[in-house]
C-alpha cells in the first residue's frame, strides 16, 4: 500500500495517476502463484528461479493474471535476482545481466499481449471502458540486501556493522542501472527494512543520475516503526528528500497497522486473506494511499477485489 507524493511527484507519474482516477491497482504476490502454476521455486533465486530456465512462460502467464484481474502496476521477477546471486549459483556475469533485462522484458510483453487481447475483444468481453483502457506501467522489483542473503534478514533489518551504507550502494548499483536500461517505468525497492538501506537506495539514484520514477515500500513491524525498530517517519523523510521517489508506502506488513503507517507517511509527505484484506481498501484511501496491491500470498482473486473496490464490479475481462 502506497501513498502519493504529489508534490514532488514527477509529471509522468502525477498524470498516470489522474488517468487512473486518483487510485492505483498493483499486483499481488508472486512466487506462490509461480508455484501455483507448476514452478518449482525450492532455491535461493526463489522467483528469479524461473528467468534462468524454461520457465520464464509461467512468469509471463502470473503477469497476465494480474493484468486480467485489474492491475495497473505489475512488478517484475527481480525481487531476489541479483548479479551476486546468480553469479554464486554459477552463472557468469554476463548471463546475470541477461536474466535481469530479461525479467523487464517478460513483463512488457505480458502487456503487450494483454492490450492486444482487449483491442480485439473488447466488444464481446469488456464492458467497463474505464476498465479496459486503463494504463499500464512494468515496476521493476527491487528487493532489499536481506532478500539476496535469503535469511530472512529483509524482515528484521539487522545486516551487522560490516554492512555499511557505501556496501549497500555498491551492492546494488549495478542492477538498478540494468533493470532502468531495460526498461522499466518505475523501480520499486521493496521490503525496506531499515533507514539505512533507504538511505542507500536515496544516494544511489542521485550519484547515477536516474531519472525513472521510484518508490520505497518499507517492512513494518507495527503501526510506527519498520521491522528493525527504525521509525517509518524517518524513513519516510528519507524518501521524501529524494526527487526521484514518487511514492512511500508499506509492505510484507499486517493489515491493521497499515492506517497508522499511512498516516505517519503522510504527515512526512503531506498477510492476510482476501476477505480480511479488501475491506481495508477504503479506509486506507481515506488516511491517504493512493496505490494498492498485495505481496506474499495474495492472488489475483485479491488483486480483483481491490480492482472491484476502485473500480466498481467489472462483469467481464480481456482472456
Amino acid at each position: 500500500v502506497m501513498g502519493f507524493k504529489g508534490k514532488e511527484a514527477s509529471s509522468f507519474f502525477r498524470d498516470f495517476l489522474d488517468e487512473c482516477g486518483g487510485s492505483a491497482v498493483i499486483d499481488g504476490g508472486f512466487a506462490t502463484e509461480l508455484e501455483r502454476h507448476g514452478a518449482d521455486l525450492n532455491d535461493e533465486l526463489w522467483s528469479a528461479k524461473c528467468l534462468v530456465s524454461s520457465s520464464s512462460h509461467l512468469v509471463r502467464r502470473v503477469h497476465l493474471d494480474y493484468l486480467e484481474a485489474g492491475a495497473n502496476i505489475i512488478l517484475t521477477a527481480s525481487y531476489q535476482a541479483t548479479i551476486q546471486g546468480f553469479e554464486a549459483k554459477g552463472f557468469s556475469r554476463e548471463e546475470g545481466v541477461t536474466m535481469l533485462r530479461r525479467s523487464v522484458e517478460i513483463a512488457r510483453e505480458a502487456r503487450e499481449i494483454y492490450h492486444d487481447r482487449c483491442t480485439k475483444d473488447s466488444s464481446d468481453f469488456m464492458r467497463n471502458e474505464r476498465y479496459r483502457k486503463r494504463p499500464i506501467l512494468i515496476a521493476a522489483s527491487v528487493g532489499s540486501y536481506g532478500a539476496y542473503l535469503a535469511d530472512g534478514s529483509e524482515y528484521v533489518g539487522d545486516y551487522g556493522d560490516s554492512v555499511t551504507l557505501q556496501t549497500l550502494k555498491d551492492f546494488h548499483r549495478e542492477r538498478v542501472q540494468i533493470l532502468v536500461d531495460a526498461g522499466a517505468d518505475l523501480i520499486a525497492f521493496e521490503t525496506i527494512p531499515n533507514k539505512l538501506e533507504a538511505q542507500a537506495y536515496a544516494e544511489l539514484l542521485d550519484e547515477e543520475g536516474i531519472e525513472t520514477p521510484a518508490w520505497f515500500s518499507f517492512s513494518c513491524k507495527d503501526e510506527s516503526n519498520v521491522v528493525s525498530g527504525d521509525s517509518i517517519f524517518e524513513c519516510a523523510s528519507i524518501a521524501d528528500s529524494c526527487r526521484q521517489v514518487v511514492a512511500v508506502g508499506v509492505n510484507c506488513t499486517a493489515p491493521r497497522f497499515i492506517h497508522g503507517l499511512i498516516s505517519s507517511i503522510k504527515k512526512k509527505s503531506s498477510e492476510s486473506a482476501q476477505d480480511d484484506f479488501v475491506p481495508y481498501i477504503g479506509k486506507w484511501r481515506d488516511a491517504g494511499a493512493s496505490l494498492f496491491g498485495g505481496c506474499c500470498r495474495t492472488t489475483p482473486n485479491t488483486i480483483r477485489g481491490i480492482a472491484e473496490a476502485i473500480y466498481g464490479k467489472v462483469q467481464d475481462k480481456c482472456m
